[in-house]
């Protein structure tokens, strides 16, 4: 009797500490997600558009971004396709590449200048203190001297980009070294540009600019343009665009049309990547 009701004793502390140890299991089957994990926003290939202006921006693509930028121009005795590659080869550097595939002026068509360089943010924006960056350019004549600089040209620009609020704004100053096609040496040239961009209803957007040379030489006047565009975000990665820019002054066509694209092709680094988030 003894034994059977020590038994009995034995088994039921037996359930009451399972009982207990179950209790302090967590619940599994609900803390399990019931969907994939959808990419983070960081992850996100996001396009950061140059174009249309010819103000540069100070902000950067993504470390391992490869994007492309490509428009075309036309106006009265001038027409070009121009584009930009760029790549983000680490943090706050940018690898460039330019080429114009076809240059026409005043009759004379033909493979147009090239060019390659960096763009290197020191600093991002923060509170009131904005993006700065530098920008250097080499353009490497590719062109027959009717369609081109005939020389070697070197561009160096400080890039100045601030948003306040949905307003951005990016300030460029900077000079080119031009080469003299027979003398030897170079002759120089400072640009200047503000452009303005704001978002409007939906995928849509606006972007203004003022932006001029100073005079060069004596066969190259100082000019000023005063652009103005409309965008549209097709996606995150794929920024439309066209407009026209007006010559306020110098030796330019009157009124020059433009359209172009911005396209983030992929990262490199993270070629994979998926390119949209899971659908619940």
């Amino acid at each position: 009797m003894h034994i059977a009701l020590r038994n009995v004793l034995l088994f039921a502390g037996l359930l009451a500490s399972t009982g207990n140890a179950l209790a302090q299991v967590p619940d599994t089957s609900q803390s399990k997600p019931q969907n994939p994990p959808t990419i983070q926003p960081s992850d996100e290939i996001i396009a950061v558009p140059n174009r249309p202006t010819f103000a540069s921006t100070g902000e950067m693509v993504q470390p391992g971004v490869f994007e492309i930028e490509y428009g075309f121009e036309a106006a009265k005795g001038h027409q070009n396709i121009n584009g930009l590659l760029k790549w983000g080869a680490v943090k706050n550097l940018e690898l460039w590449f330019l080429n114009n595939p076809i240059e026409r002026d005043a009759g004379t068509a033909g493979l147009g200048d090239s060019g390659a360089g960096f763009k290197y943010k020191l600093i991002s924006q923060k509170d009131v203190r904005p993006t700065l960056a530098i920008l250097y350019v080499a353009t490497i004549p590719t062109a027959r001297p009717a369609l081109g600089v005939g020389a070697t040209a070197h561009l160096v620009q400080v890039l100045v980009s601030k948003d306040f609020g949905k307003h951005h704004f990016d300030i460029n100053e900077g000079v080119q070294f031009v080469g003299r096609q027979q003398q030897g040496g170079f002759d120089r040239t400072y640009f200047t540009a503000l452009s303005y961009s704001r978002p409007l209803s939906g995928k849509w957007g606006y972007s203004g600019e003022i932006a001029g040379f100073s005079r060069l030489n004596g066969t190259t006047p100082a000019t000023l343009t005063l652009l103005n565009a409309i965008t549209y975000n097709f996606s995150s990665r794929l920024v439309l665009d066209g407009g026209a820019y007006f010559a306020a002054y110098g030796q330019l066509p009157r009124v020059t049309m433009f359209a172009g694209v911005t396209y983030s092709v992929t990262n490199l680094y993270h070629p994979h990547t998926a390119r949209r988030t899971p659908k619940n």
